[in-house]
């Protein structure tokens, strides 16, 4: 055992007030720093007072206070702790990521955007069953309930689309970038996102190039919707009318032509374009309530056809250049 404090006696009354502790030194017991009751005669002349016996009580108290010092720390008096349970175990053990945390179900549910259409399923399905039940029986109620919640799966598949807007925009929106890029050796240049001022609207894509300059808007769409066009100025997706779209992109350009006319002192006409992707377009190029519109996949013959034909007439490099200079100070960048 190595030096330290070792205990010597203690008082048979009492063992944590009669302790007696002395320091070792070189693995001698000592006399400096040794500790005694007042009033009680040194070790030695004590064992002889009070014979064997006192010395072998001694020894007993003396492995008690050496198993206190050296034990953990416990409670004497009363029993042991119980064993932890095994379930408080496995949540220890997941929190120190032994064990993987139940994924909650509930929060994964609220979070998917087809909520509301299930739910509204549901109800119109259990509108029809108790009608149908009321008054026909539960058999012809049941079978009701399930053409009606069958007939709204097939609508929903058709009418909507399970991509977010914001992931459709930001698709399109790439794809006509990476067309425009392989352009550019055509004296094509484009900005992308550019904001109108005054407006919370955004240009996806200003192209500036010797067919003149183009205010293109990128749209991703169903392919499972038919796109159509109606007397020639109406342009249909699946049943959803598309006016609306076709006179902002004309106000669109409109505000850009505003801006870059009054930034270069001299009037500049944009030319609103639409290029969409996803579903099959019927036609080349479509020009609808003022707008080009055609597939994404015919963008770069689309601009090099304005390029031979160029109806607002040609550019040349030291206009493209000007006007891309005056769009990239007339237009910010949209944040």
């Amino acid at each position: 055992m190595s030096p330290g404090w070792l205990p010597v006696i203690a008082s048979s009354s009492s063992a944590a007030s009669a302790t007696v502790r002395e320091r070792a030194v070189d693995g001698q017991p000592g006399q400096v720093g040794e500790e005694r009751p007042a009033g009680d005669p040194p070790p030695a002349q004590a064992a002889r007072n009070h014979g064997p016996a006192w010395t072998q009580r001694t020894t007993s108290i003396t492995l008690w206070d050496v198993d206190r010092e050296t034990g953990p720390d416990t409670d004497g008096t009363g029993p042991a702790a119980p064993a932890e349970p095994r379930a408080g175990r496995r949540e220890e053990a997941a929190r120190g990521g032994l064990v993987p945390a139940p994924r909650p179900i509930h929060g994964g549910l609220a979070g998917d955007p087809r909520l509301p259409i299930w739910i509204a399923r549901a109800v119109m399905a259990l509108v029809a069953g108790v009608a149908i039940t009321a008054w026909q029986g539960w058999r012809f109620g049941l079978t009701a309930a399930a053409l009606v919640a069958i007939a709204d799966t097939i609508y929903r598949s058709r009418t909507t689309s399970m991509i977010p807007a914001a992931v459709r925009v930001s698709s399109a929106q790439r794809r006509t970038g990476r067309r425009l890029f392989l352009l550019r050796p055509h004296g094509y240049v484009a900005l992308r996102s550019r904001a109108i001022p005054g407006s919370d609207s955004v240009i996806d894509h200003l192209v500036i190039g010797p067919g003149g300059v183009f205010a293109l808007d990128s749209e991703l769409w169903d392919r499972r919707l038919p796109v159509r066009s109606v007397t020639g100025d109406m342009l249909y997706h699946g049943p959803f009318s598309q006016k609306a779209r076709l006179e902002h992109a004309t106000w669109e350009a409109s505000r850009a032509a505003v801006h870059l006319s009054s930034a270069l002192g001299q009037k500049i006409t944009v030319r609103p374009a639409m290029a969409i992707y996803g579903p099959m377009i019927p036609w080349i190029v479509a020009s609808l309530n003022g707008v080009d519109v055609f597939a994404g996949k015919r963008l770069r013959k689309y601009f090099r056809r304005q390029t031979r034909t160029g109806s607002a007439g040609r550019l040349d490099a030291g206009q493209i250049e000007e006007i891309h200079i005056a769009a990239a100070l007339a237009l910010p960048a949209a944040r």
